[in-house]
C-alpha cells in the first residue's frame, strides 16, 4: 500500500463493481479520485448535447455523494486528460494511475497517451475491464484473431468461453481508512463540480431519467421485483408508443456505466435459475445484454466502424445531400405525425423505446429520405441519453441495411405501425400538440382530414404543421430498387455480417408479410444453452429488426 494513486473516472461512474477502483485501494496509501472534463473532446468527438451534459454532472454529484460518504471526495476538473494528469502527478507526487480499459479508437488513443505519460514519470498504471461482461481482445483471440461478424457466431464463441466474470465486491469505509484521500481546504472552489449554468448548457425540459448510481440501482431493483416480468421479458411484446416505457430504461445508466453490466446480468442469472420457463436469446433482456457485447467486439477491431468509407463491413452507398431534408427529420417537421412525434420526444427527454428507433432510422435512411445513417448516428449521438460509439453506430448500420440486417425488403411504414399500437393516438397528443384536437380517424394523417376538421382542431395543414415531406409509397419503392441494386454489386460485402441460417427468408420459412404492414417478429432461440444460443428458431409471430442496448 505505498503508492499514491489518481484514479480516472470515464464512464465508470459508480462505485459498486469497481475493480479498477478496488485495485488501485488496494496498492495504495494515499488515492484521488479524478474526473476530467474535456468539453472539448465532449462536443467534438462524443458530441454531447444539453440532456447528456445533464445527466453526466447529476452522474458526477451522485459519484461524489458516494465518495463522501466513505471519507473520499471526487476531484473534477477542466482540460485536456493529458494536460491535467501531466499537473496532478507532479502536484499531488503520484506514483500511479488507474483507469478503466475501453475499447473505443477515442479511448485506447487516450490509453497509449496516458501510458506515455507514465513511462516519462517513472509511474505504474492499473488498468481492469469493467464496462462490458467480457475482454473483447479475449472473444476476438478466441475467434481466431477476428470478430465474429454474426450474432450466432458470437454466441457461439461465447458458449466456449463460458460464463462472464462475477462483479467485484462492494467498497467499502474501510477501504477508504487503509487508503486515504488527503483532504483539500478550497475543494468546492477549485475541484467542485460545475453546474450546467457554468457550461452555458440550457436547462429546457423536465428532468425523467436523472443521472447516477443511485437511480440506476433503485431502477434496476424495482424491475427485479418482479420476478416473472424479468423471466418472461421479450423484447418484440414491449409497447413502442407507451406514454409510459415498456421496457427497463435502464440503457442510459449502462452506457455511463453508473450501472455495472456484471450486475445486472448475474442478476438475471439468478433469477433464470429459478425459472423454469423464462424468455431466451436474443429477445430476453440477457439476449440484449449480449448484444450489446456483439456490437462492442466487433466495433473494438472493425476500422472506420462509425463511417461508412474505410469500413470493410458495410456497403458503401451513394446516399443523398440534402441538409434541408435532414433537418427537418432532426426537428420533428417531416409532416408524418408518428415520426414527428418520436423526434420530439427525443429532443425533450433524451430517450425512446427501440422500435421507434427503428421507425425513425428507416425513414431516415433506405425507407424515404436516403440520407446517410451517419447523419442520423450524429442525432442520436447527440439527443439519447444512452448514446454509445460501438452500440450507435451498430445500430444505423443495422437499419439502414449497410450491415448485419439483410431483410431490407422490410420497410417501416410511418402511418400505420405507429397507429397499430395506438389507435387513439395518445402519444401523439402528448408530443405534437399542435394535433391534439384531430380526431382518432386522422390524427396520422392530418393531410386528410377535411377543412372543416382542421378548423375546428385549431390546425390548418400547411399552415400550422407541415404537410408530408414526401410520399411514402413512392420514395420506399424507389429506395427499395436502389438498395437491391446495391447489394447485387456490392454482395461480398453484405455477406461478411450474414448468418444465412438466421434469415428465414433463406430457410423455407418465408412469410407472407407485406411490407406496408410492418408488423413485429421476434426470433426466440432454440439452444443447448440457456444463456448462449448458436442456432434460431423461427417459428414466431411477429418482425422486428432486433437491435441491442434498449433494455
Amino acid at each position: 500500500m505505498s503508492e499514491r494513486t489518481i484514479h480516472v473516472f470515464r464512464k465508470g461512474l459508480r462505485l459498486h463493481d469497481n475493480p479498477t477502483l478496488l485495485g488501485a485501494l488496494a496498492s495504495s496509501s494515499a488515492l484521488f479520485p479524478v474526473y476530467v472534463l474535456d468539453r472539448e473532446f465532449m462536443q467534438r468527438v462524443m458530441r454531447v448535447g444539453a440532456l447528456r451534459w445533464r445527466f453526466i454532472l447529476q452522474s458526477l454529484e451522485d459519484l461524489d455523494g458516494h465518495l463522501r460518504a466513505l471519507g473520499s471526495r471526487l476531484y473534477v476538473l477542466r482540460g485536456s486528460m493529458l494536460v491535467v494528469l501531466r499537473e496532478l502527478v507532479t502536484r499531488w507526487g503520484v506514483t500511479q494511475i488507474s483507469y478503466d480499459t475501453e475499447v473505443e479508437p477515442h479511448y485506447t488513443c487516450m490509453d497509449c497517451e496516458i501510458q506515455t505519460l507514465a513511462q516519462e514519470h517513472g509511474l505504474k498504471t492499473y488498468t481492469c475491464v469493467s464496462h462490458t461482461l467480457y475482454d473483447a481482445k479475449r472473444v476476438i483471440k478466441a475467434n481466431g484473431g477476428s470478430p465474429p461478424l454474426t450474432y450466432k457466431k458470437f454466441l457461439h464463441v461465447l458458449s466456449v468461453l463460458g460464463e462472464p466474470e462475477k462483479p467485484a465486491r462492494e467498497i467499502t469505509t474501510e477501504d477508504f481508512l487503509r487508503c486515504v484521500t488527503p483532504p483539500d481546504p478550497n475543494h468546492e472552489q477549485e475541484f467542485g463540480i460545475p453546474s450546467l449554468s457554468d457550461l452555458d448548457v440550457p436547462d429546457e425540459f423536465e428532468v425523467l431519467w436523472p443521472g447516477g448510481e443511485t437511480h440506476a440501482l433503485k431502477r434496476l431493483e424495482k424491475h427485479f421485483q418482479s420476478q416473472g416480468w424479468v423471466a418472461n421479458f421479450s423484447k418484440p411484446r414491449t409497447v413502442l408508443n407507451s406514454l409510459l416505457p415498456s421496457t427497463t430504461g435502464l440503457s442510459p445508466y449502462l452506457s455511463l456505466g453508473c450501472l455495472s453490466v456484471r450486475t445486472f446480468y448475474h442478476k438475471l442469472n439468478s433469477i433464470y435459475a429459478q425459472s423454469k420457463n423464462h424468455s431466451l436469446p436474443p429477445v430476453s433482456l440477457q439476449g440484449q445484454l449480449l448484444w450489446r457485447e456483439f456490437f462492442y467486439t466487433v466495433a473494438s477491431a472493425t476500422p472506420n466502424f462509425t463511417q461508412m468509407q474505410g469500413n470493410p463491413i458495410c456497403l458503401q452507398i451513394s446516399w443523398s445531400q440534402n441538409p434541408e431534408a435532414l433537418e427537418k427529420w432532426k426537428t420533428g417537421q417531416t409532416g408524418f405525425p408518428w415520426i414527428d412525434a418520436i423526434m420530439t420526444q427525443i429532443q425533450q427527454e433524451g430517450w425512446i423505446h427501440h422500435l421507434a428507433r427503428h421507425a425513425v432510422a428507416c425513414f431516415l435512411t433506405r425507407g424515404d429520405l436516403w440520407i446517410s445513417w451517419e447523419e442520423g448516428m450524429k442525432v442520436f449521438q447527440e439527443y439519447l441519453l444512452d448514446a454509445d460509439y460501438s452500440v450507435n453506430a451498430g445500430n444505423w448500420m443495422w437499419l439502414s441495411a449497410s450491415a448485419f440486417f439483410h431483410k431490407y425488403t422490410r420497410i417501416f411504414c410511418p402511418v400505420r405501425f405507429g397507429r397499430r399500437t395506438d389507435p387513439e393516438g395518445q402519444y401523439l397528443r402528448k408530443y405534437l400538440p399542435v394535433l391534439k384536437n384531430f380526431p382518432s380517424q386522422y390524427i396520422y394523417e392530418p393531410w386528410k382530414a377535411p377543412e372543416d376538421v382542421q378548423l375546428s382542431a385549431g390546425c390548418i395543414i400547411g399552415k400550422d404543421y407541415p404537410r408530408p415531406m414526401v410520399c411514402h409509397i413512392e420514395a420506399s419503392q424507389r429506395n427499395l430498387a436502389l438498395m437491391r441494386q446495391v447489394r447485387s454489386e456490392q454482395e461480398n460485402t453484405a455477406q461478411l455480417t450474414r448468418d444465412v441460417s438466421d434469415d428465414p427468408m433463406e430457410v423455407g420459412l418465408k412469410r407472407e408479410l407485406q411490407e406496408e404492414e410492418g408488423l413485429l417478429e421476434g426470433a426466440e432461440p432454440h439452444s443447448v444453452s440457456k444463456h448462449f444460443s448458436a442456432s434460431a428458431d423461427h417459428q414466431s409471430r411477429h418482425w422486428t429488426p432486433e437491435t441491442p442496448h434498449r433494455y
